[in-house]
């Protein structure tokens, strides 16, 4: 299945030096996610040939202007061009309003639904189940209400051993039961154990979101042992009074997080705009999670 990440921003508050500010398409079984909007998103997905009209499902994480600006023409965009299947939006509640008097003002009227899932920046909750995956809210520490996103995989059936089930004459009526676990009686009596007929399936990999955010460990828990791990890095270390204060994370803070939470790999992103080049927060990251790669607009980065 496929599972990949096509980063659209990485900037933090404003675009600069060639950086937009945040947004991700996310590729799961060719299902498109869009995780953030912030300006000039639509651009990016020009650019970098991800269709809009694919995305059913947007995810926002917060409502400081660099992650969901984007998302009004996104909505009027999508209505020019035709858009009629319903599109559903995972947000704080008053995302909603600001949506609805810009397009009142425009006098505007969507040709397709907007179906809204309000977020509670309280706790952490599954907002989206189907059959290929499952969608948390992580909170997080950055002042205002803000949530991360954790996509989970859904564990897939065992798989059937071809030579085995060739072996033992295995109808084909039994392959959903064997699949699920059951273990195979055949007409004589005899017993095979599914682990005879069948192997397991691989284990579930993981998409971890986490946009602005203080550090602390109030999270980890629940993002630990992701197979890729997205963090905040605004800042460089020698910056950390800043983040502190700005509820932010420096590129240190990313890679001790990515250790201690047993992170596969670390991606990082939404740089200041004071940093021209980024090699100096990668090799800080490095410096105690080497599995660390930046956010680069355009690059896709595959969930295995």
């Amino acid at each position: 299945m496929k599972f990949e990440v096509t980063i659209l921003g990485s900037s933090s508050a404003t675009p600069i030096y060639n950086r937009n500010p945040s947004a991700q398409a996310l590729n799961i079984n060719e299902k498109l996610y869009l995780i953030d909007c912030g300006e000039g998103t639509q651009q990016q997905m020009l650019k970098f040939d991800v269709r809009a009209s694919r995305i059913e499902h947007i995810f926002i994480s917060h409502l400081h202007g660099d992650h969901y600006l984007g998302l009004v023409g996104l909505l009027s965009s999508l209505h020019l061009n035709g858009r009629k299947k319903p599109l559903t939006l995972y947000c704080p509640e008053l995302l909603k309003e600001i949506i609805d008097i810009q397009l009142k003002s425009s006098e505007t009227e969507l040709q397709y639904a907007v179906e809204y899932r309000f977020t509670d920046v309280g706790k952490a909750e599954v907002i989206l189940e189907n059959q290929d995956i499952t969608v948390e809210t992580i909170p997080l520490d950055h002042g205002i209400g803000c949530t991360g996103f954790l996509f989970r995989e859904k564990k897939r059936l065992r798989k059937l051993i071809k030579e085995k089930i060739d072996e033992f004459n295995v109808p084909v009526q039994y392959y959903p039961a064997l699949k699920k676990g059951a273990d195979y009686v055949a007409p004589d009596g005899r017993v095979f154990e599914n682990e005879t007929l069948t192997i397991d399936s691989a284990t579930p990999k993981s998409y971890v979101y986490c946009s602005d955010t203080l550090c602390n460990e109030k999270y980890f828990d629940q993002i630990s042992n992701a197979t890729l791990l997205y963090h905040e890095a605004t800042f460089l270390n020698n910056m950390l009074e800043r983040a502190n204060e700005t509820h932010h994370t420096t590129a240190l803070q990313a890679g001790q997080i990515a250790l201690k939470t047993h992170a596969k790999r670390l991606l990082i992103g939404h740089f200041s705009a004071r940093y021209k080049t980024l090699n100096e927060l990668l090799d800080e990251a490095r410096s105690v999670f080497p599995d660390t790669e930046l956010a680069v607009e355009g690059k896709i980065f595959a969930i295995e």
